[in-house]
């Protein structure tokens, strides 16, 4: 089983204390879920302020301070448009990262997705293409790097949980029928996280869990940290009658 930790996102701490922050809470929370069994880290950087940042001074120092708590940790940050102000500066941020992550996240329902893209590739990192809807799909299939992906994100973004699942669904089923071979990965968010996990775990995909997708676990009492949702993911991804190909 492949398992992403996600610790952080855009979370705040008024919705949960643990939520780390600084670079050195990162790092600490990092070195703690990859103990834990997580395969990958994906964090998000913060500014003075708190807001999420793409700025290459901030992912370079904690980027720096995690690989030296956590050495070999594989790790990954967001190109997401919501830390920057337009796709040209995002473009110009990305090309001007000089510590750079062992991969990198590009949303396809973003403007300037592709471009963001190739120069992720370009630039010696591995690649993660993410959908949240049935809309993006064409985007990424067109993509001059849809053979290039490390994982294809399955993002669905709906709030109910059966929903979310069946467009999980439907997105992997679009995309594995275009001949896409790479893994896929779904992940929900709130209250769709632990249904759409147990739906990649039954169909053989990679699963995410952290503080930036719930705060929840499966029985619904608050996690007390990352490394908690992470040892229940495993824990479900072990389960009788789970796939055998997941594990």
């Amino acid at each position: 089983m492949f398992l992403k930790a996600a610790v952080n996102g855009g979370r705040s701490t008024s919705e949960h204390p643990g939520v780390p922050i600084t670079a050195a809470e990162i790092a600490a929370d990092t070195a703690a879920v990859v103990a834990a069994g997580a395969d990958v880290v994906h964090l998000h950087v913060r500014d003075e302020r708190g807001g999420q940042t793409i700025r290459p001074d901030a992912l370079a120092e904690v980027l720096r301070e995690v690989r030296a708590a956590a050495p070999g940790a594989v790790l990954g940050t967001t190109t997401g448009l919501w830390t920057c102000s337009s796709p040209d500066e995002r473009f110009a941020l990305v090309k001007a990262w000089e510590v750079l992550p062992d991969f990198a996240s590009v949303a396809f329902s973003e403007e300037g997705a592709a471009e963001t893209a190739a120069l992720v590739v370009a630039r010696g990192m591995r690649l993660e293409s993410a959908v949240w809807s049935m809309a993006d799909v064409p985007a990424l299939l067109a993509s001059p790097t849809l053979h290039r992906n490390e994982r294809i994100l399955i993002e669905p973004m709906d709030p109910d949980p059966d929903t979310a699942v069946a467009h999980a669904r439907a997105m992997a089923a679009a995309v594995r029928a275009a001949g896409v071979g790479c893994p896929l990965l779904y992940h929900g968010e709130d209250a769709t996280v632990w249904p759409v996990l147990r739906a990649a775990l039954a169909d053989g995909h990679q699963i995410r869990i952290g503080f930036e997708d719930g705060t929840a676990l499966p029985d619904g009492t608050t996690a007390p940290d990352n490394r908690a949702l992470v040892l229940a993911a495993l824990r479900a991804g072990h389960a009788p009658g789970t796939p055998s190909g997941v594990l």
